[in-house]
C-alpha cells in the first residue's frame, strides 16, 4: 500500500536493504531482527520511502515509530548515504508528523546522538526541543539528547 509519494509500508523483502542503511547510518544499528520484530508489533509503524525507476527501485530511507494513546515515539530513521542532503530526511519526518496527527497523537519524542548534528538540525527544523539528556547513552561515550514536540 502506497501511504505518500514513495513510501510504503516496510515489509519482510526490504529488510536486507534497510538493514544495509542502517549498518552505514548508525554507531549502535539494530539488528535485522529487531526490525522484524518491529513491523510485527502492532503499536510500531515502519516504513520505507523507495527510488528508481519500476524494477530497479530500491530503498533509499526508512523510518520506524510507535503510537500510543496520544504519544509518539521515533524510533529508528535512516537514509542511505547515496541520497543524503536531497530532502528525503525531510520527507519522512513530514510523513510520520502528518501520519500522527490524522491519528489523533498530540507529542512526538525522540532521542538523538548529540554529536548528530544533522538529525539535531533535521528535528529542529520541524520544531522538536531539547527536553533533556541522558548523558553517556551511546555505547558509554556519547550523550543522548531527548527532543519532544506538540502537535
Amino acid at each position: 500500500m502506497e501511504w505518500g509519494k514513495g513510501i510504503q509500508k516496510m515489509e519482510i523483502h526490504d529488510l536486507d536493504e534497510v538493514f544495509s542503511i542502517e549498518a552505514a547510518s548508525s554507531q549502535t544499528p539494530w539488528s535485522k531482527n529487531s526490525f522484524a520484530e518491529e513491523i510485527q508489533n502492532p503499536l510500531a509503524h515502519c516504513f520505507v520511502m523507495k527510488g528508481g525507476n519500476g524494477s530497479g527501485q530500491r530503498v533509499i530511507g526508512f523510518i520506524c515509530f510507535r503510537n500510543v494513546i496520544e504519544e509518539s515515539e521515533l524510533l529508528d530513521m535512516a537514509v542511505h548515504p547515496d541520497y543524503r542532503r536531497r530532502g528525503i530526511g525531510k520527507k519522512l519526518m513530514q510523513f510520520y508528523i502528518d501520519f500522527s496527527r490524522r491519528r489523533g497523537i498530540h507529542t512526538l519524542y525522540l532521542e538523538v546522538n548529540a554529536s548528530n548534528q544533522s538529525a539535531i538540525q533535521l528535528y529542529q527544523g520541524f520544531t522538536y526541543e531539547v527536553s533533556g539528556v541522558r548523558k553517556k547513552f551511546y555505547q558509554g561515550k556519547s550523550d543522548a539528547l531527548l527532543m519532544k514536540k506538540r502537535i
